[in-house]
């Protein structure tokens, strides 16, 4: 039995005006807080606590993880913002009917906490082993997003069945124009393309270098994080129906290892100056990632195999012959088949060291 740590991304749902005010006002009284911690010398700063900060209407318990938060940066000169953050103690999972609540109490000196109706999504599974005692709680942040909108992240540590011990395997093969090709052994596949991804990335290059131009280092972060969120949101998309697909036939999950890919595989400065060709923009590590967590919840064995020549590899033969761009002909068996699907094909019968 192994253990796996989640953050819950949780909005409020129909939060009111008063109540959104005053957290902007708590957050603000925090960050003055912990950047006053800032400006004292690093042998003093560890000596405080919430009796120190009695003048401070926010709860002890709140106060104490900002000193924490404080003394742990220990190369920050001064905070922006620090959000609110409370240990596992500080907050309470609640069921009423279908609906999940979020108790707590901000203020110092007030016992009763105030419930706040939070938006489940898909992580109800995940809240009732908590209300159960499944799951261990961890810390509260309490953080706004560019929009306004008010949500919690609530850490969740739980316990995840061991992987099963599987006959056969479904390769992934992981490329530019098809992100992700997942084959079953009996040749049957699921092509992820994204034809349009080419297009955003140099819609993003484009828009990248008239703002550097012009200066415009505001428009330019904020469309960097637009541009993380839709990698984030396709390797999730993507992630999650391969995890799927494995469970859905009992199978395991094999990914060609990727380590050290931008020193070992060259490019050319054309392709490289392209974002649409670019193969280091793509986030292939967190789809990795994904990929992990997410069969690790499931119980679904992950393993790695080496990625050299299995796309110039016939799935047949096993002779090494050039492809030419998505098409693949074996010059000894004849074979012609899509390159992508072959290397998938490799995958689900390599025998390599397992992940997990």
């Amino acid at each position: 039995m192994g253990t796996t740590s989640l953050t819950l991304k949780l909005p409020f749902l129909k939060l009111n005006r008063c109540k959104a005010i005053e957290f902007e006002r708590l957050t603000t009284l925090n960050t003055d807080v912990a950047n006053s911690l800032l400006e004292m010398p690093k042998e003093e700063r560890s000596k405080y606590t919430s009796k120190d900060f009695r003048h401070i209407e926010i709860g002890s318990m709140w106060i104490n993880q900002t000193i924490r938060n404080s003394n742990a940066a220990t190369k920050v000169k001064r905070f922006r913002r620090l959000p609110l953050e409370v240990n596992n103690q500080g907050w309470k999972i609640i069921k009423t009917g279908e609906t999940y609540s979020l108790s707590f109490s901000l203020y110092r000196g007030r016992k009763k906490r105030i419930p706040l109706e939070i938006h489940q999504a898909s992580h109800q599974e995940i809240l009732d082993k908590v209300i159960a005692r499944e799951a261990k709680q961890g810390s509260l942040k309490l953080r706004k997003s560019k929009k306004g909108i008010w949500y919690c992240l609530l850490s969740v540590s739980m316990d995840v069945p061991d992987a099963k011990k599987v006959n056969q395997w479904i390769g992934a093969d992981r490329g530019q124009n098809h992100l992700c090709v997942a084959s079953l052994p009996d040749g049957m596949a699921k092509f992820w393309t994204f034809a349009n991804i080419r297009q955003i990335r140099r819609k993003y290059q484009k828009q990248r270098k008239s703002l550097q131009k012009a200066k415009k280092l505001k428009s330019l972060k904020r469309l960097e994080s637009k541009e993380r969120r839709t990698i984030t949101h396709i390797n999730h998309v993507i992630s999650k129906q391969l995890v799927q697909l494995a469970v859905d036939f009992d199978f395991g999950i094999r990914l060609e290892d990727l380590s050290n890919i931008r020193k070992t595989s060259q490019q050319r400065k054309k392709n490289k100056s392209d974002a649409g060709q670019n193969r280091d923009f793509w986030c292939y590590f967190q789809l990795e990632n994904f990929i992990l967590y997410k069969a690790q919840l499931a119980g679904i064995p992950v393993e790695k195999v080496p990625a050299p020549y299995t796309s110039k590899s016939c799935c047949n033969c096993g002779s090494i012959n050039n492809r030419n761009k998505h098409s693949y002909k074996c010059k000894r068996c004849k074979a012609r088949y899509h390159a992508d699907w072959g290397a998938s094909q490799r995958y689900t019968a390599v025998k390599r060291r397992c992940l997990r």
